[in-house]
Formats: structure tokens, C-alpha cells, sequence
């Protein structure tokens, strides 16, 4: 089969793989229709390489069709339709009872002391192959893929693999007062989609801060309020402007390691990056190299009392926080990878309604089929021909 695979800092390639088969009896085999690039693969383009092995298979965004089950799986047939969520849990865990799917203790990756395997993710989470592929073996799949009715568009289901659950935590986290103010940092696919599901859930008024033309132009064309960071240096002051003097109820941080503006964190991660792989990678998991503009920000925007939710990804091990800012301002925060199962019974409802609330018909930006995966990757990452998200097709010509 055809699969993208990492070779090397933004060297992505389509190569020729062997098809996967069942290994286990809680296996299925995908054909995969649909799969995303999130921003979390720029990670492992750009910085994560140190724990990455040439011709691993990348994504974590599938769904498709499902062509074999294992023994175990008593649930999902050959012909159905299905998404798979990108962390793989078992369901019936201590963890997974407790709606921590992310922290799964059956597929838990122990000897990197990490949470649940994800597909598609660096030996940190079980170098699982991933799904921007033709075929996918999903693991757990007696519990982890969702089935999804026949008839729309894969777009209308394929986002309840990462990138609305993800969202939607990040709002659920945020504990935004009805009525109250959020402001959402990085207007990515996860900041578009927190924006409509904060203003679906009741927030009064939703903010969103970014520096790309065409994100903040699709923001507010979902009627979001935006301030372009190009154009407001103070933006502290400027929310407490607009919030009575207080700031924020609630700030939501979508950007995580990735910020730009941040030069320092750049050259930093671009000098590790040039570093044999088992010191990167420590200097990578110990040293403070994450760019923490955004939460600085974010500390600064936020009101006292309130909270502050992380859904970008942040990778150092001893960033160095504002702590009696923290203390001094009373601010709650949460953060972590998402639970995708716990979510989608909320979810379900809205992706179903033919009234699209939350406009994931025609959101991606980008349609593409999967042999065109390397340019994909590369005008994600720059930001070039206005790609804000991008759809890989693998049966497409």
C-alpha cells in the first residue's frame, strides 16, 4: 500500500509499505477515505524528530471503511462505516472508566512514562503506524472506532477523530460562564472550532488572536471577534480594555510549542534539531525550549479567578512559568491530551444535524490526495496558499 512516512526534518514521503494485517483479536483493518494533517504532525515535520525512525507512517486522523475484524471485536462488521479516534484505549481500564481515555492503562506507554499509545506518534506513544495511509490496523478496535452513518460527506465525520473532541475539551476545561468572555489563542483547526463550540455553548463574547490573514478571516466569518497580533502588542491591556478593567473569564491556549513570534524558541529547537538523537531528545524532554509566549499571554489576559485551558501541545520538561503570577491571580489550569470517546456522545448530536451547526462541511481548506501528502505538509506548515486545514484522500487519483 501507499503511506506517508518521516525521513527527516520536512522530508515527508509517499512510500510503498507492506498492507497491515490483524496482530491481535481486538484488531480491525481500515481502508482509510479520509485523513487529516494536524498540527501536531508539524511537531514530528519540524522539531520531534529525535523520536522518530526514518519510514515510520504518519497521521492520526482516519476514517474509512472497515475491511477485517479480529475474534475480538464483536462490534464492528466488514462494510461499516467508521472514524478512529487518534488515542487508542481499551475502554474498560481504570482509567477509561474514569473518561481519561488519553491515560489508558491498557495501551499505556509505561517504559517512556507516558499515556495512552496514539496512532501515528513517536516512540514517546508506542510508535503505533499511522493512518494517512491506504489501510490502517487499529488496535482496541472493540471499543476505540466510532461508527458513522452512510451518505455525507467523510467531512462531516472525519473531525470527531481529533480535532472537534479536542476542541471541545478545551472548551469543557476553559468553565467559560454563561454569557462570559473567552479569548482563544492560535486559530488553527483546533482554535477555529473552539471559537463555535464556546459561542454554541454559551459564552457571550468569544475572541480569537492569530497573525494569519486567512484564519483570521475565517474566524470571523463565524462571527468570533479578532485581534491580529501583528497590529496589537499589548494584548493584555487590550482585553482588559474590552472586559471592564478585569479581563478574561476564560483563556484557551491552541497554539502550544508551534507559536510563532518566538525567535529564541526557534533557534533553540532548530539547534537540537542538529544534535545526534538520544541527546536531542533529552535536551528535548528536560530543557526548557518550549516557546511559552502564548501562555504568558494567556496569563496576562485572563482574569483573576479564572482559568486558563491548554489544548496546544507543549513537549519541555522544565519551562520556567510565572508561578507567583499563577498563585497571585488565583488561575485555575487544565490541560492534556484529549479524551476522544468520552466526547462524542455531545458531539454526535451537532455533527449529525443536517443544520451543521458547528460548519464542518467545508471547513478544510485543502483536498488532496495522498501522493500530493509532501506538498500538503509543506504549505501547512508555511502557511502558504491559504491552508488552514488539510484532507488527504487516498483513493483519490
Amino acid at each position: 500500500m501507499k503511506a506517508v512516512t518521516w525521513h527527516g526534518k520536512r522530508d515527508v514521503r509517499v512510500d510503498t509499505v507492506p498492507d497491515p494485517k490483524l496482530a491481535e483479536p481486538t484488531d480491525a483493518v481500515v481502508r482509510i477515505t479520509s485523513t487529516g494533517i494536524c498540527g501536531s504532525d508539524l511537531h514530528l515535520y519540524e522539531v520531534l524528530g529525535a523520536f522518530i525512525d526514518e519510514g515510520d507512517i504518519l497521521g492520526h486522523e482516519p476514517m474509512g471503511v472497515v475491511e477485517e475484524v479480529g475474534s475480538g471485536v464483536t462490534n464492528l462488521k466488514p462494510g461499516d462505516r467508521v472514524v478512529v479516534p487518534f488515542n487508542i484505549s481499551c475502554g474498560h481500564c481504570f482509567m477509561c472508566d474514569r473518561g481519561l481515555q488519553s491515560q489508558c492503562e491498557t495501551t499505556q506507554v509505561t517504559d517512556r512514562g507516558k499515556g495512552a499509545a496514539l496512532l501515528g506518534y513517536t516512540k514517546l506513544y508506542g510508535q503505533v503506524p499511522g493512518g494517512q495511509a491506504e489501510y490502517l490496523r487499529v488496535p482496541q478496535a472493540q471499543y476505540g472506532p466510532i461508527k458513522v452513518p452512510d451518505g455525507p460527506p467523510d467531512e462531516r465525520f472525519v473531525y470527531l477523530s481529533d480535532v472537534v473532541p479536542t476542541a471541545w475539551q478545551a472548551v469543557d476545561y476553559a468553565n467559560i460562564p454563561e454569557g462570559g468572555t473567552v479569548v482563544v489563542f492560535g486559530l488553527g483547526p483546533i482554535g477555529q472550532f473552539c471559537c463555535r463550540i464556546a459561542k454554541h455553548r454559551g459564552a457571550g463574547k468569544v475572541i480569537g488572536i492569530d497573525l494569519v490573514p486567512e484564519r483570521l478571516a475565517k474566524a470571523a466569518a463565524a462571527g468570533v471577534v479578532t485581534y491580529d497580533t501583528r497590529e496589537h502588542k499589548y494584548l493584555g491591556d487590550l482585553i482588559r480594555e474590552t472586559t471592564g478593567g478585569r479581563g478574561a473569564d476564560s483563556v484557551i491556549d491552541a497554539v502550544g510549542m508551534e507559536a510563532h513570534g518566538a525567535p529564541i524558541g526557534r533557534m533553540a529547537q532548530n539547534l537540537v534539531a542538529l544534535l545526534p538523537d538520544p541527546i536531542g531528545a533529552k535536551i528535548t524532554e528536560k530543557a526548557a525550549i518550549d516557546r511559552l509566549s502564548v501562555l504568558y499571554a494567556a496569563i496576562d489576559c485572563v482574569r483573576r479567578g479564572g482559568t486558563i485551558s491548554l489544548s496546544g501541545v507543549y513537549g519541555g520538561m522544565v519551562d520556567p512559568l510565572p508561578m507567583m503570577d499563577l498563585f497571585d491571580k488565583q488561575i485555575t489550569l487544565r490541560m492534556g491530551q484529549a479524551n476522544v470517546r468520552r466526547w462524542i456522545d455531545d458531539i454526535m448530536p451537532l455533527i449529525a444535524d443536517s443544520a451543521d451547526p458547528l460548519g464542518v462541511e467545508g471547513f478544510a481548506t485543502h483536498k488532496m490526495p495522498l501522493k500530493d501528502a509532501p506538498h500538503a505538509y509543506e504549505i501547512f506548515q508555511k502557511k502558504q496558499d491559504g491552508a488552514v486545514k488539510i484532507l488527504l484522500e487516498p483513493s483519490a487519483a
